[in-house]
């Protein structure tokens, strides 16, 4: 399953990634996480790892992220647990008005064995997921001019 958005917000390209790099605050951005804390220690930097729980479909699921991928113009975190892995890239430029962002944000979610069964549900809540992000971010991010 993959979900994809495009949007943009008014906060500077620089802070946007400082502010996203730090996984565990997707308890303010992310509607379906009821959790997300650090599980390792020292800098945020690629190696670091959260535990995530989240609601989705109406269950609490757990995942241990990681991030992956860190440059000043792209995330990439890989949380798993038994029946899935997912994959949130988010990519940052410089929106067309002086200090915006244009976020590009791709979630990739694969589920594993009797899981896979409810792939059709599951991508009509995905859609609905990245819709409700997209409006979270730009609520703390502030709306793109």
């Amino acid at each position: 399953m993959d979900v994809t958005r495009t949007f943009t917000v008014g906060t500077a390209p620089d802070e946007v990634a400082d502010y996203l790099r730090d996984f565990s605050r997707t308890e303010q951005w992310d509607p379906g996480t009821v959790s997300c804390t650090r599980i390792d220690t020292g800098p945020v930097a690629v190696g670091a790892r959260w535990r995530n729980v989240s609601m989705f479909l109406g269950r609490k699921t757990e995942l241990v992220y990681v991030l992956t991928r860190s440059e000043p113009d792209r995330l990439r975190f890989v949380g798993t647990n038994k029946t899935a892995t997912s994959t949130d890239d988010l990519s940052f430029s410089a929106g067309e008005s002086p200090g915006t962002t244009e976020i590009a944000y791709h979630a990739h979610v694969e589920l594993n064995g009797l899981a896979r069964l409810g792939t059709p549900v599951a991508k009509i809540a995905m859609e609905k997921l990245g819709s409700d992000t997209e409006k979270s971010l730009t609520r703390i991010l502030g709306a793109g001019r």
